[in-house]
Formats: structure tokens, sequence, C-alpha cells
């Protein structure tokens, strides 16, 4: 597909109406009464299917008191302390995030970052003023689907920005003029990027965080999967701010970096007068998490090793990828996160693709067409794509692999 300069520049939906069902739901409807001609390999879901960390059980079974309470909205003392201590260490902050006002307990961060766009609306219009025109939430094209979701729930014109592979997919900073930065509340991105895995370097965030501050909106930085990575540790939206974390809002979970996707707990921290309009509307709209699963969540925070094994997992995993896909359908080892994003528009694209894999060699895959938009001019930054979660063994993760090179290549 040829990207024109029109093509760069952000954009909300066209005129149709797009279909935002979740991009799973579209994906059973497409394989509907496909039957696999070899035994089925799922790599359509990011869900990690590594041994979850040995000392669960035991800060499950330490803390099983606690389930006689009703949980604080804003999370345990002893949950944030252990967040915001992880926080300060990961990235070398210059200065300690406070765990008193900076940090608040996530039921996973889908919610979090869901309902961020309403409490961000609300919180930028109150204390920068109305500005002229809808106000505007910012997404990644393609998306984590809680972005624009937030961002229609709270009332806000949802403007997509392609991240294409002439821009590093990453979404192109020039292409934001003031006029809409101007009625902006928040823009989200996430480092590593699901799915491509690009990571924002420190400048580029640095350069978000100043736009964010000249226009007044907040940064929704997605870092869920921080601690998955080939070579160096990615910066963070929190290490960009220094000791002002001022516009500045990071979301973060346990399901990617500890294997524990069914816990369901995360935290959201940086700007302390953010966090507490949030609070007040976390404390009427949203879940509590369980005391139980906070302190598991602790006790991952505070261990290192089991975040060194998984990444080890998943470099011996992409191993492969490098040795079995090599550079075909444009296969580059990604900087971080644990997904393949290839390039197969010359075979038909990517529903196309995913039909014939699934029906030639039963390895599911999800189309990047159902996880990005059509832009204005009709381009969709992921009808090229194919996505592949690099979420199981090595074993059936080759085995996929070489079923996937055999049917396509």
């Amino acid at each position: 597909m040829s990207m024109t300069s029109a093509a760069c520049a952000p954009s909300a939906s066209p005129a149709r109406p797009p279909d935002t069902r979740s991009p799973f739901v579209r994906l059973t409807e497409l394989l509907a009464g496909v039957v696999p001609a070899q035994a089925p390999i799922n790599l359509s879901i990011g869900e990690p299917q590594h041994p979850i960390p040995p000392f669960v059980k035991d800060a499950l079974v330490a803390d099983l008191a606690s389930l006689g309470r009703y949980p604080a909205g804003k999370g345990t003392d002893a949950f944030r302390e252990a967040a915001a201590g992880w926080l300060t260490r990961r990235y070398g902050l210059p200065r300690p995030v406070d765990a008193g006002s900076e940090v608040l307990v996530l039921c996973g961060t889908r919610e979090g970052l869901f309902l961020g766009a309403i409490a961000a609306k609300r919180f930028v219009e109150a204390r920068r003023g109305p500005r002229p025109g809808k106000p505007a939430v910012l997404v990644p094209n393609p998306f984590y689907a809680a972005y624009p979701a937030g961002g229609t729930v709270a009332d806000c014109e949802v403007v997509y920005m392609p991240a294409l592979k002439q821009n590093g997919f990453l979404p192109d900073l020039d292409a934001l003029d003031d006029a809409l930065l101007a009625r902006t509340v928040a823009l989200y991105i996430a480092s590593p990027a699901n799915p491509q895995g690009a990571v924002a370097d420190l400048d580029y965030l640095a350069r978000l965080l100043g736009l964010a501050r000249k226009h007044g909106f907040l940064v929704f930085a997605d870092e869920c999967y921080s601690e998955i990575y080939t070579r160096e540790p990615p910066p963070g939206i929190l290490q960009a701010a220094g000791a002002d974390f001022s516009n500045a809002v990071v979301f973060q979970s346990l399901s990617k970096r500890s294997n524990l996707p069914g816990l369901r707990v995360g935290f959201v921290a940086g700007e302390a007068a953010f966090l507490q309009k949030f609070l007040d509307l976390r404390n009427v709209a949203a879940p509590q998490v369980p005391g139980v699963a906070q302190a598991v969540a602790a006790a991952a925070y505070a261990d290192e090793a089991h975040v060194e094994e998984n990444r080890r997992l998943y470099g011996r995993k992409f191993d492969l990828a490098d040795q079995i896909v090599g550079d075909r359908w444009g296969y580059v080892r990604p900087a971080g996160g644990f997904y393949l994003w290839l390039d197969v528009a010359a075979l038909g694209g990517s529903e196309a693709v995913t039909l014939t894999l699934w029906r030639e060699a039963g390895v599911r895959v999800l189309p990047g067409r159902y996880i990005a938009r059509d832009q204005a001019d009709g381009s969709n930054p992921g009808a090229d794509y194919i996505r592949l979660a690099m979420v199981q063994d090595e074993e059936t993760t080759a085995e996929a692999l070489h079923r996937l090179v055999a049917v396509l290549d």
C-alpha cells in the first residue's frame, strides 16, 4: 500500500461508520466455519503463557484475611509503596515517586486507560478553561481498543495518529497542528508499542511532554510492555519528566511483566493533581482491587529475578523468529514487546492471509486491520499486516513459524 503525506496526518474516522467491536470478535466471525488442515496453534491474543512466579501462592495465603474487608479505592499502602519504589528504581528518577499522592491501584490497566479519558476531560477543561471546538483525545493508529473507547464515552473527538513504518511506527509529532493540540485533553502513547514493538526514546518523550505542557493536555503513557525488550530497557514518561510530573501519567500492569494477566492488578502514576480527580471518579465508577491481589502485586514489584527469566524466554523465541522467518515480510526483531508485525500486502493483506494461515496451517493470527482504524483518506495503517503473539512455548512457537513460512513463502 502506498503511503502518501496525507496518510501521515492525524485523522478522525472517515464518513463510513467504523466497526468498533472487539478485534477478537471480528476474528472469530472471519474464521467461522473454516476447518483448519492442521492442529490449531493460537498466536492471535497477547495472553502470556509462561509460568507464574513461584512466590504468588505464599503471598496469596498470607493475606487471605483481607478478603473480609472492602478494599480502599486508592489501593493499600503496601502496594502503592511497592509500585512507587519500583518506578523510582526502574527509571532512575531524580526523586522518589510519592506513594501517597502519585500512585493509584487499578483493576488491570484497561479500566484505567478507559476511565482516564473521562477524568482527563474534566480535569483539563477545569484547569485551562474552555477552548474552541470539540475536546479531542489522540490515539496511535493501530491502537489498544480501550483508548478510543474511553475518548468516545468522554464525548471527545477521537483523532487517530497513524504510526507508520517511515516514522519508526510511532505517531509523527510534526503532523499535530496547534489548533488540534489546543483542544486536546489527552494523548495516548504506547511504548513499547502494541503491535509493532517500537520504542520511543527520551528525546521523543520529552518533546511530547513539552507539547502537553505548552497546550495543557495530559500524556497517557501505556508502558505495559516496558519489561519485555531486546537490548536496552525502554525509557518511560516519568523519566522524561524529571522531577516535575506535571502532565505526565503512566499506566503499568503485571500481566506482561510477571505473567499474571488473571490477577487484574496494575497502577497509574504521575501528576498528583490529576490523580486526585481520577480517584474521585474511580471511587464511584470503578471496581475495587482485592487486598490479597495487591499483596501478590507488591511481592511481584519487589522481585526482578522472575522478570529477567521472563525476558530470557521471550528472547529465545525471537531467536527462533530470526532463524525461521529471517527477513521475510519485513520482519525486524522488535525493540520491545512480544509481537511479530509482518507485512503481507503482497499476499493479499491482513484478512486474506489470516484466513489462509488458519485454513492451511492451523495458525491463528490477528489481522492488523482489526486493531487499526480507516483514515479519512481511506487508508488503514494495519491493513497490510498480521500480528503474531509470541506467547506459546518454544516448541509450539517454532512449529507455528515453520508452518507460516511453508504456507506463505
